[in-house]
């Protein structure tokens, strides 16, 4: 039986090792990236913000203090990372891009990724930047990451409270965009009119 996340920190912390904290990186790092790549639209800066977050974890180690889970507190590192690159010009720039090239399936994807990275949509990926920046990050770490609401608040440093709200109009805000968008497809054009000329003179359109 794998320790658990606490025993691992413990470990860490106590004996400087690097095999505990390696443990935890491969145990956390695939959803952590699904749920980075959901949230900004981007492979690459999704990898980047992971390995920071990771790497401010294990500098601040020590300032972990088991109040709540590791996976918690390390998606709260990297979700203040995203919204110190998501201030940048450039990161606007990166997922207004990303949602242009968007294509069903997210070719190249590794399944590293795991469910969180899976194909979506281009229509989902649209109805998601859609949301407000506390609605996207709270129903990605309820409806796909599968934190609890309490995980999620300690994670986004909310209150439990607002966290409900935030996933209750982000799903509703996420059905009504899908729905209007399947209402929206454009029906098959009918065949043009063919004019017929029967023999008792009058002229029928089939």
């Amino acid at each position: 039986m794998e320790p658990a996340d606490i025993e691992l920190v413990t470990l860490a912390k106590a004996a400087q090792d690097e095999r505990a904290f390696a443990v935890l990186v491969r145990r956390h790092q695939a959803r952590l990236r699904g749920f980075l790549i959901r949230l900004c639209g981007d492979a690459a800066l999704a990898d980047d913000i992971a390995q920071e977050a990771f790497m401010k974890a294990h500098a601040g180690l020590s300032g972990f203090n088991g109040g709540g889970s590791f996976r918690s507190w390390l998606y709260a590192i990297a979700y203040r990372e995203f919204l110190q690159d998501a201030r940048k010009a450039k990161a606007a720039a990166r997922l207004e891009e990303a949602l242009r090239k968007e294509t069903a399936g997210h070719q190249g994807q590794t399944p590293e990724a795991g469910g969180l990275a899976s194909s979506m949509s281009l229509d989902l990926q649209q109805a998601l930047a859609g949301l407000g920046e506390m609605e996207r990050a709270s129903i990605l770490l309820c409806d796909a990451a599968g934190f609890s609401h309490t995980e999620a608040a300690s994670a986004l440093g909310a209150p439990l409270g607002s966290i409900k709200t935030y996933v209750g109009r982000a799903r509703d805000k996420m059905r009504a965009a899908l729905t209007e968008e399947t209402q929206t497809v454009p029906a098959s054009p009918k065949p043009e009119a063919t004019p017929s000329q029967p023999t008792n003179g009058k002229q029928y359109v089939l």
